[in-house]
């Protein structure tokens, strides 16, 4: 076998894949070691390498695994450089549709599949799904589909109410404006927002409206927002299984919650609590507040759910005070609600039904009702039910 004698040129790709895998399944740190040694003989000590080119979504900062390394490059979504080296351009896009003869696609093209960012150009398209689309001629989250999105859902999931309030938002079709670092420091992912931001943004399921430093301390801001169609479905089709285990009784409360019928709810929302408690904080040291990420789930399955029926937000202010929930029908026939959760303190309350009634209270004495008789619902139409939490035990009652 002849020797050329020359430097190899080595390709690394998705390096990130085995790091996310760890950190969902405990063996973070004995892989961190493993991969700074591999990176030190593979990209530092190598006397036969000539360059190296690594990709992957996440950029791993602090304890990182390149910390052996001189001085990488490193480019992101906001880098200018190579900015349309990581997807088709719309130019491209344009051409090829034309070539097939899908011309008259392109408007619904451009809705389900543009919206990658990079570096100042907008309108990057991701190949996998043009080339899906193009094979089979019908629309459909492929690339969503694909992706190993395991991360993702488990920190929208067990995030607190911040994250979950962010994801309403994207899900309204609004933006989020926050303060950010680009390198995803997994130890944070937890107990920092910023940091789900970060790796939601590097894979590709938020895209950049606007991008700002500020003068004098060098700090970014980004507008964020969902990149596009196959991502908001991305983000449906993740919240329906949070409640798969649970669907079929979960419908059954929703018609009852519709109905009015104050007896079914608590039966089926006990039974719904029962098996997707437990589901929505799973970490290696359960929160206290369950019940408050349970809720914020649940809010986001309503929205799902009932999003042709009701325009439902949470944690807004209304009256003198923030509820908790509220559905504004779409529709004049339908009934709006308000729905307030609170926890069972054994110090302020004898029972479950005064906690209940507690919630109760607040909706009247905080006036709650005031953004919907705002927008001219009268108040015998508005439903008003407190929830009371005491562990994976529920009770409802209607004001």
């Amino acid at each position: 076998m002849p020797l050329f004698r020359k430097k190899v040129i080595i390709l690394l790709d998705e390096y990130d894949t085995p790091m996310q895998e760890a950190y969902m399944n405990g063996y973070w740190e004995e892989l961190t070691e493993f991969i700074c040694r591999l990176f030190n003989a593979s990209f530092k000590s190598n006397p036969y390498m000539e360059r190296a080119i690594l990709t992957g979504i996440t950029r791993i900062g602090k304890k990182s695994i390149f910390s052996d390394l001189n001085n990488p490059e490193v480019v992101t979504t906001t880098s200018e450089k190579y900015e349309t080296s990581f997807g088709f351009t719309q130019q491209e896009v344009w051409e090829v549709l034309e070539e097939y003869g899908l011309q008259d696609q392109k408007q619904a093209v451009q809705e389900w599949y543009d919206g990658f960012t990079f570096g100042k150009r907008r309108d990057i398209y991701n190949p996998w799904s043009i080339l899906n689309y193009l094979d089979k001629r019908r629309f459909a989250p492929y690339w969503a589909n694909t992706s190993e999105n395991r991360l993702v859902s488990r920190l929208v999931r067990e995030g607190g109410r911040d994250i979950k309030m962010a994801v309403e938002e994207f899900l309204r079709g609004r933006t989020l404006k926050t303060s950010m670092d680009e390198q995803i420091v997994f130890g944070q992912l937890d107990n920092r927002s910023d940091a789900v931001w970060s790796l939601l943004l590097a894979g590709g399921y938020l895209k950049v409206e606007s991008y700002t430093v500020d003068g004098e301390w060098g700090e970014a801001e980004y507008e964020l927002s969902l990149t596009n169609k196959e991502i908001f479905l991305a983000f449906r089709q993740m919240i329906e299984e949070w409640f798969s285990k649970s669907v079929p009784v979960y419908n059954d409360f929703i018609q009852a919650l519709l109905c009015g019928d104050v007896r079914r709810m608590n039966r089926y929302m006990n039974e719904v609590a029962f098996l997707v408690f437990s589901y929505f904080d799973t970490g290696r040291h359960p929160s206290k507040s369950e019940p408050e990420r349970f809720y914020h789930g649940f809010v986001l399955g309503l929205m799902v759910d009932l999003a042709d029926r009701y325009i439902i937000t949470s944690n807004r202010e209304s009256g003198f005070g923030r509820y908790d929930v509220v559905m504004e029908p779409r529709k004049t026939q339908d009934p709006a609600f308000i729905l307030e959760f609170k926890v069972y303190d054994p110090d302020e309350e004898e029972s479950l039904e005064d906690t209940v009634n507690a919630a109760q209270k607040q909706i009247d004495e905080k006036g709650y009702a005031a953004v919907l008789e705002a927008k001219g619902i009268a108040e015998e139409r508005i439903r008003k039910y407190g929830f009371a939490f005491e562990g994976k035990k529920v009770l409802i009652g209607s004001g």
